[in-house]
This record gives structure tokens, sequence and C-alpha cells, in this order.
């Protein structure tokens, strides 16, 4: 098989944990093709041994950390989104995001990040007391199916935020979107009458910008990278992990996607 066939199957979810850790679609997608031009220099970057999509992740972490802007130790820096970016170390977010977005084992996570279960755990731990210090905020839930609005509720009020709001249509979105000015969105992308949470989204963010989380159940076909897509993206079925450190990312990083909405077209 070459290499470019056991790359592509695992490059939309590289794209989605990408976007999450740099926290907008150009930043994620210029390390993805930052990762693809250098493997066009030196394949050998990429272990064609093991596991495809282990080694995808692994090639993309050493081009990640190796860019000055994704340094680990604390930098000086300037501006309301820099201060937060520092809030939250970069290991220990990579690490939370492969186990609870990407799916990866501690045991796998720690491989790709290339470092001893004993040290992924801790970077798990600085990642659980970090992610719990974010900004509470209100939520508007657009999803049309009564019991995965219900979990979601309970899930984002358990990780200490409130419900604004659960909108089921695109028209009860915008309207309750207006009226409350929530702080978070999480859409489902496809409602069950026919209207869309994409585009219920780009309509509530004519209005003002807001973070916003995409649920679908076919996260490929938002991360093409053809078109402007979501920079945060939960996949069905989802856990309350996966939520959690979702809805955290997008959180922390909303002062950055105020110039880049996480919309789709």
């Amino acid at each position: 098989m070459t290499l470019a066939a056991m790359i592509a199957p695992q490059l939309p979810y590289l794209r989605r944990y990408a976007r999450a850790l740099s926290g907008s679609q150009g930043g994620g997608d210029a390390c993805v093709v930052a990762m693809l031009e250098a493997l066009v220099e030196d394949p050998g970057l990429f272990d064609a041994q093991g596991d495809s999509r282990m080694a995808t992740y692994r090639a993309f972490t050493r081009i990640w950390n190796a860019l000055p802007v994704n340094a680990s130790e604390p930098r000086a820096r300037g501006g309301a989104s820099d201060e937060r970016l520092d809030k939250l170390t970069p290991l220990p977010r990579q690490a939370f995001l492969l186990t609870a977005v990407e799916g990866f084992s501690p045991d796998q996570a720690a491989r790709v990040l290339g470092c001893a279960p004993a040290a992924f755990s801790q970077l798990l731990e600085t990642a659980g007391r970090e992610i719990g210090a974010q900004v509470a905020a209100d939520v508007l839930i657009i999803e049309d199916e009564p019991l995965i609005a219900l979990d979601l509720e309970h899930l984002v009020m358990g990780l200490g935020h409130t419900l604004a709001g659960i909108a089921r249509t695109r028209r009860e979105a915008v309207d309750l979107a207006n009226r409350l000015r929530p702080g978070l969105v999480l859409a489902d992308v496809h409602l069950a009458d026919g209207s869309s949470g994409v585009e219920a989204v780009n309509d509530i963010q004519k209005s003002f910008d807001v973070p916003v989380v995409f649920i679908t159940a076919h996260p490929e076909l938002l991360l093409t990278g053809e078109r402007s897509e979501p920079a945060f993206l939960i996949a069905k079925p989802f856990n309350e992990d996966m939520v959690r450190a979702v809805i955290s990312q997008a959180l922390f990083f909303n002062a950055r996607t105020k110039g880049d909405p996480a919309t789709a077209a």
C-alpha cells in the first residue's frame, strides 16, 4: 500500500484534531499541510510498518511540536486570546484531545506523543485541572431528537454550564439565539423537519459572534478541507469526555474564533 493510501483515510479526523488544537480551520489545516509536505520530503517520518492511524498522528505530532508557536514553554504574548492560550499548556491539551476526542487509548496516545505511560497520566491530570478552570457559559442546544437534547443538557450542566435553551428547528434556533445571546451553541447538522443546524448557525452569526460545536453522525462530510468548515466537531455517538473536551476547546478559543467563525457553508 502506498503512503498516500495509508494517510488519506486519516485526514478528515486529523483535520478535526488539528483544528481543535489550533482553534481555527485555517490554522489546523495549515499544520496538516505542513505534515504532508514534510512527508514528501522525508517519508521516513511515517512508520509504514505500524498502525496507519497512529503513524499519521505521530508524524503530525512531530511537526506540530516542532513549530515555535506551539512550543510547550510559556512565552511573552500580547492580547486576550494569547493570554487565554497560555492558560492551557500544549502537551496536556494534546493528551486530552487524543483520548477524549480522537478515541486513542492512553497507551496509544502515549506512543503518539512519544512519552512513557506514567508521564502521559500526569499530562491527563494536568489537562483535567486546566479544563475545569475554564469559564462557564450559557449554552444553546440545537437538536430535534428529545433524548439526545436531554443527554446534552445533562452533560453541559454537569460541566458547570447553564442551559440557555433548546431549539428544534432553524427558525426557533435563530429566534432563541437573538433573544438569549448564548455564550456557546451546540448544533446538530441535520434536523428532522428538513432544516439545517449549519444554516441556523450561519444566520445566528450574522447577528453576533459565538463559539459553535457541531454534532453529526458523519464528520467526514464536514472535514474535506474544500470549503469553510467547523473548527469544533462532535461525532455521534458521543461520550461525556468527548463533549467536555470539545466544549472546553471551543470556549477556550472563543477570542481567536471571533475573526474565524466556526461555521460551515
